[in-house]
């Protein structure tokens, strides 16, 4: 089921671009007379929420579980606001734009060195140990590049500039006997990367699916897939808040991460309706999110690999210290 997605053109490139413009369609409102009680979440009313997310298949678990009423079930009426990286984010949840975020965990590594009370409270999906990755650099199949050391003083393309995607590529072109030093990261958006490589702006792009199998597909190569190679099983999304609606809303905190938990859980066992979301949502024909590698789905912080990625950060000179690990994780 894991197998390589087809290449569907540039119609379907552009409808991905366009879904990354546009809100996602929020769960059915549950009757506020009603109390819900779904392992912990009781509630006398629908609480409005609003998710930044970015327009990905790693969000189909999301977009499904909003479908499936799991968020109704707490009472929670989810709003999903597109973003385009985690960092991106933080900016909206400390202006109190928007309740939770779904991204990278480099932001929030970042914040907490700026002390400004953003917490991880919850795993979302992780990287594969094994096998086709969930997200990997690409390149045109005339390019030239064959593997990572081929990327030395090449331009290539990520979604957030100084955050786990250009760090691990960095580590894999630096193990593999490249000089990472002389790469220059640009920052694109995911759905661009495709029309950038074609335009020659760029000579590779680290990307998830769909936009890889879109390249790889249509006769591109997958260069690497940086977190397998450096940090096997590495969270690519983290849920997280601000310390002080955890303080001032401890309920709602709650709620919404017993909720998430339960969706995760959802998506784990029900990948047709995570594809079927995916299709839906970005817009894709449905044989096309049939080919997409899905992450492991999982709310388990144990595993996430977010203390090695910080050491690795820490390494290349992307942070000067760790982050405050006790403050910034607390698994919810």
């Amino acid at each position: 089921m894991k197998k390589r997605l087809a290449a569907f053109g540039l119609m379907a490139v552009a409808a991905l671009a366009l879904a990354g413009c546009t809100d996602s369609a929020a769960g059915p409102t549950a009757d506020p007379s009603d109390s819900a009680d779904a392992g912990g979440g009781t509630t006398e009313e629908v609480r409005d929420v609003r998710v930044a997310a970015l327009p990905i298949a790693e969000s189909g678990a999301l977009w499904a579980a909003i479908d499936e009423g799991i968020f109704e079930e707490y009472g929670l009426n989810v709003e999903v606001v597109p973003a385009q990286g985690g960092a991106q984010a933080i900016p909206a949840l400390l202006s109190g734009d928007i309740d939770f975020a779904i991204g990278q965990p480099f932001g929030p590594i970042r914040a907490d060195l700026q002390d400004l009370g953003v917490v991880i409270f919850s795993n979302y999906a992780s990287s594969l140990t094994s096998g086709e990755d969930v997200n990997a650099v690409v390149a045109l199949g005339d390019a030239g590049i064959a593997g990572p050391a081929d990327l030395a003083g090449k331009r290539v393309a990520v979604n957030s500039l100084g955050a786990a995607g250009d760090l691990t590529i960095r580590k894999a072109v630096d193990d593999a006997g490249g000089d990472s030093s002389t790469i220059e990261f640009v920052e694109v958006a995911f759905p661009d990367a495709q029309a950038q490589l074609e335009a020659g702006n760029i000579d590779a792009a680290w990307v998830p699916d769909p936009f890889r199998g879109i390249v790889v597909g249509g006769g591109g190569v997958e260069v690497v897939a940086p977190y397998q190679a450096t940090i096997p099983g590495l969270t690519v999304l983290t849920n997280f808040t601000t310390q002080a609606k955890i303080d001032e809303d401890p309920e709602l905190v709650a709620d919404y991460a017993a909720a998430m938990a339960d969706a995760l859980e959802f998506a784990s066992q029900n990948e047709d309706a995570v594809r079927a979301a995916i299709a839906t949502n970005l817009e894709i024909p449905e044989e096309a999110a049939a080919g997409i590698v899905l992450p492991d789905f999982t709310a388990d912080l144990g595993s996430a690999g977010i203390e090695d990625l910080a050491a690795l950060a820490v390494e290349y000179g992307y942070i000067d210290a760790e982050p405050d690990f006790s403050r910034l994780i607390q698994q919810q």
